[in-house]
Parts: structure tokens; C-alpha cells; sequence
């Protein structure tokens, strides 16, 4: 089934947009993308909840990450695409949790908590709920809304990737998996350097399923090193 999504892309037909009368161009540009993109007709047909399921679905190809069993955490989880492909692959001995602060209807096999992450005890509350209050895995593809101002953008994406990697590193087990979504080339560097201080390996990798002409990149963190924080047990481990 998970190989099969990705085989089927190549068969979908292209399809034309009927002409209708007062729409704007950049709604028809738009519809002609959606009517044509393979993921979004796939989506459709599986049942996935959104498009971006593809993306964890194409990271897990390539780093097979989630393995039966594993216990993972979705951060900013709406509206639930990431949390069906990680239930797919950790099975029904495994657990998967997500947060968001939006509603997210419910997912059969999954944990789903309303809250603000940066809160501590919403933090406290999804440790509460892992097994062992530990996971295998973290992942978030959490994104802050644009403003339009760039580097007010980048600033709020780097303070959501550094918020995933200080809970990550409270809750991953010795050799546990992060996955953070990042944009325009990457992380900074002081995040960077503050995951090779975490982690033994890390990559940059975009996945098919990204659009051409999104600055979306994902930051994939493996082989976690255990709790190496040197400033005192509530220190932010990138600062």
C-alpha cells in the first residue's frame, strides 16, 4: 500500500480546467495545479487527510525512520496526514501522538491533543500520555503564518524548529529520530551546530512531494545522543 501510493503518481491523467466567467487568474492558476497534481488526486483517493502526507511518506522511503513498534510524536499534527502514514508504519503495537492547536477530528489508532506546545504543561501532558514517557520518534511540520515580511518569517520558523528540538531532546529515547521542517536553505547555523551537539548525523532533504517552488526543506536528525545538556536540566538545548 505505502509503495503502491507512490507507483500510482506516474498514471493519473493530465485533466483541462472548464472556462468559467469572473474567475481570477490566480484562482485558475491555482485549480489547473490541484487538477493536475498527482499527490492531490491521490490524496483524494486513499483517504489521507491532506497532501502532505506524502512528504512523511517519502522521508520514511528514504531513512526508514518508524519501525513496528516505535512510539511517535506529531507536532503541529493538523489535519492529520503525518499522523495516518506514522500509524501505518509503527502498527498497532506501537503509539502515535500528535498536538496541534487546532482542532484535528480523530484518528483511529492515534492520540490527538489540542494545546499550545509552548506551554510546559502541554509538554508535561504529552509526556504523561507517551509509554514510558519516552517516544523513537519526533516529528514537526509546524509552520508559523506568513507575514510577508521575510525575515520576521524566518525568524518564527527558526523559533518553531528550535521549540521541536528542546522538547525532542526531553522526550527521545538514546538513539531516537527527529524530523523538522525548516525554510530558505536550511536552519541557521546555531540551530545546526545545536543538533550535531544532540545528534550523530544530520541531513537536509526536500522531498518529491514538495513543490518545485516551495523554500521548504526538512531537517532529518538521527542517532540521538541522550540528554546532553550541560547548563542545568531546564537549560534550552540550543542556547
Amino acid at each position: 500500500m505505502k509503495k503502491s501510493a507512490i507507483a500510482t503518481l506516474k498514471r493519473h491523467k493530465k485533466q483541462r480546467l472548464h472556462k468559467a466567467a469572473g474567475r481570477k487568474k490566480s484562482s485558475t492558476s491555482w485549480l489547473k495545479r490541484q487538477l493536475n497534481d498527482p499527490y492531490v488526486l491521490e490524496t483524494k483517493r486513499l483517504q489521507w487527510r491532506s497532501r502532505a502526507a506524502f512528504k512523511l511518506l517519502h522521508i520514511q522511503n528514504k531513512y526508514a525512520l518508524m519501525q513496528p513498534g516505535h512510539s511517535v510524536v506529531d507536532l503541529g499534527c493538523a489535519p492529520g496526514g503525518w499522523l495516518q502514514i506514522a500509524r501505518r508504519y509503527v502498527g498497532d503495537g506501537g503509539f502515535v501522538i500528535g498536538v496541534d492547536k487546532r482542532d484535528v477530528p480523530p484518528i483511529s489508532g492515534t492520540v490527538i491533543v489540542k494545546g499550545d506546545l509552548a506551554q510546559v504543561p502541554m509538554q508535561q501532558r504529552i509526556i504523561s500520555l507517551l509509554p514510558l514517557g519516552v517516544a523513537d520518534g519526533v516529528f514537526s511540520d509546524m509552520a508559523a503564518n506568513a507575514t510577508g515580511h521575510k525575515r520576521t518569517d524566518h525568524l518564527q520558523v527558526v523559533a518553531l524548529a528550535e521549540m521541536a528540538v528542546s522538547f525532542a531532546t526531553t522526550v527521545l529515547k538514546p538513539r531516537g529520530y527527529l524530523v523538522i521542517k525548516v525554510f530558505a536553505g536550511g536552519a541557521e547555523q546555531t540551530l545546526l551546530e545545536c543538533l550535531k551537539r544532540q545528534f550523530t548525523k544530520i541531513e537536509h532533504y526536500k522531498p518529491p512531494s514538495s513543490r518545485k517552488n516551495s523554500r521548504e526543506i526538512y531537517v532529518i536528525a538521527l542517532d540521538f545522543k541522550g540528554n546532553v545538556r550541560s547548563n542545568g536540566e531546564n537549560s534550552h538545548p540550543c542556547r
